[in-house]
C-alpha cells in the first residue's frame, strides 16, 4: 500500500452520479433476491453517515439496515462511569477521557456533573495529551480514564509505553477498550433481531485486519463486507453484499481496500499485545456480560492499573439504564431510536437519558441530529 493522503479516504466517495449509479446496481441486484435481507452495520460511524446522507431512504424495500452495538461510549455501562465519577471526586486526581465521555450518565451523575462540584476532568483529542497534563501537575494523580474498540487501543498502548520509558511516575490508567468480534457473535447466537450480514466497522478492521471475521461466514453463513464511512463506500459494501447473496457465495470481503487488509496493522496488534490481555468478562451496558469482550492491563503493569489501585474505592455493584430507556433492544438490533417513548422528548442531546444518546456515535443521536427530530 503507497502513500495515502486524508483527501484520499473521502474525495470522491460523495459523488452524487456515483451514488445514484450504486442506487440502480443495488435494485437490480435487490430485485433478484428470493426474500428480504437485513444488514447491521456493526459501527455507529456508518450509523451516522446511513442516517446523514439518507442512504436507508435510497434502498429498496427488501432491504433493511439494522443498528448494532459499535459505539464504545453507549455500551459501557453505569458502574464503569460511576468508577469514573468516584476516581474524579478524588482530591489529588485529575481525570482524562476523550470528549463523548464527559456527558454519560452513571448513577452518581456524569462526569460533567462531577467537574461542576468540583472534580478536575479534562477532556482531550489524543491520549498522548496525558503527558502534559501530569508533567504539569506533578503533585496530582493523572488517571487515564481509556475507551473504544480496537481503533484506539493502540493509543493507549502508545502512551503507556511513552510513561514507562520516560519513567513518569504520576500517570494511571483505567481500562475499558472492548473488541467487536465477541458481541456480533453474541448478537448471531441470542437471535433477538433478524441478521442476514454485517458492514464491518473500518477503523476496526485498519487495526485488526478483515480476518478477525472469518468465523462469521465459516460458522454462521453471515457474510461480511469491511466498508468505508462514506456514502459510495456503504453502498458499495451494500451492493458487494447483495451479490454474494444472489451468487450463492459467503465470505469476508474489503471494499475499504486503500486501508484495510485481511492481516491488519501488526505494528499496533504487537504494541496492543505487549501491554493488554483479555478479561475473561465485561458487562456491556443494555446487552449484558460478553465473555473475552474487552481488555485489560497485563499483570506486569498492575502499578499502572487503577482499577486495581483503588479498588476498594470503586464500586462493583451492576446498574441498569432507565427503566424507559431502550438503548439495549437499540443496541441488540432490536429496535429503533423512534420506538423509544423518551426519544426526542425527556431524551435529547442537551438532557441525554441513555448513552445512545449521548455519544457522537449513537444511534439516537444520529437520528435527533439528521432525522429532524426537534
Amino acid at each position: 500500500m503507497g502513500s495515502l493522503a486524508l483527501k484520499d479516504l473521502y474525495e470522491g466517495f460523495r459523488d452524487p452520479k456515483t451514488i445514484r449509479a450504486l442506487v440502480r446496481s443495488i435494485e437490480t441486484e435487490a430485485e433478484k433476491l428470493k426474500r428480504d435481507i437485513h444488514i447491521m452495520e456493526v459501527c455507529g460511524g456508518h450509523t451516522h453517515s446511513i442516517v446523514k446522507y439518507g442512504l436507508h431512504q435510497l434502498m429498496p424495500n427488501n432491504i433493511h439496515f439494522i443498528h448494532g452495538p459499535g459505539c464504545p461510549v453507549c455500551v459501557l455501562p453505569k458502574e464503569r462511569i460511576d468508577h469514573a465519577y468516584r476516581l474524579a471526586m478524588q482530591s489529588d486526581v485529575i481525570l482524562v477521557t476523550l470528549g463523548d465521555m464527559i456527558k454519560v450518565p452513571g448513577s452518581k451523575g456524569s462526569l460533567q456533573d462531577a467537574r461542576a462540584k468540583g472534580a478536575e476532568v479534562r477532556y482531550i483529542y489524543s491520549p498522548l495529551d496525558t503527558l502534559r497534563i501530569a508533567k504539569e501537575n506533578p503533585e496530582k494523580k493523572v488517571i487515564f480514564f481509556a475507551i473504544g474498540f480496537e481503533t484506539t487501543t493502540p493509543m493507549t498502548a502508545a502512551l503507556i509505553k511513552h510513561v514507562i520509558d520516560e519513567g513518569i511516575e504520576n500517570i494511571l490508567f483505567h481500562i475499558n477498550h472492548i473488541t467487536v468480534p465477541e458481541p456480533m457473535q453474541l448478537l448471531l447466537d441470542a437471535k433477538r433481531s433478524k441478521i442476514d450480514a454485517f458492514i464491518g466497522p473500518s477503523h476496526v478492521s485498519v487495526i485488526s485486519g478483515a480476518n478477525i471475521y472469518k468465523a462469521f461466514p465459516e460458522e454462521y453463513h453471515t457474510p461480511v463486507v469491511v466498508a468505508g464511512f462514506e456514502p459510495v463506500d456503504i453502498l458499495e459494501g451494500i451492493l458487494m453484499l447483495l451479490k454474494q447473496f444472489n451468487e450463492k457465495r459467503c465470505g469476508v470481503e474489503i471494499e475499504y481496500t486503500r486501508s484495510v487488509t485481511p492481516e491488519g496493522n501488526l505494528v499496533a496488534q504487537k504494541l496492543i499485545d505487549r501491554f493488554f490481555e483479555k478479561r475473561t468478562h465485561f458487562r456491556w451496558r443494555g446487552i449484558g456480560d460478553i465473555a473475552q469482550s474487552a481488555l485489560q492491563l497485563r499483570g506486569e503493569f498492575a502499578y499502572l492499573d487503577a482499577e486495581r489501585i483503588y479498588s476498594e474505592l470503586l464500586p462493583n455493584r451492576e446498574i441498569d439504564d432507565h427503566k424507559q430507556c431502550i438503548c439495549g433492544d437499540i443496541l441488540m438490533g432490536a429496535a429503533k431510536p423512534v420506538e423509544c417513548t423518551l426519544f426526542g422528548n425527556a431524551c435529547t442531546p442537551s438532557s441525554p437519558l441513555g448513552s445512545c444518546m449521548v455519544s457522537s456515535e449513537g444511534a439516537c443521536a444520529a437520528y435527533y441530529r439528521y432525522g429532524n427530530v426537534r
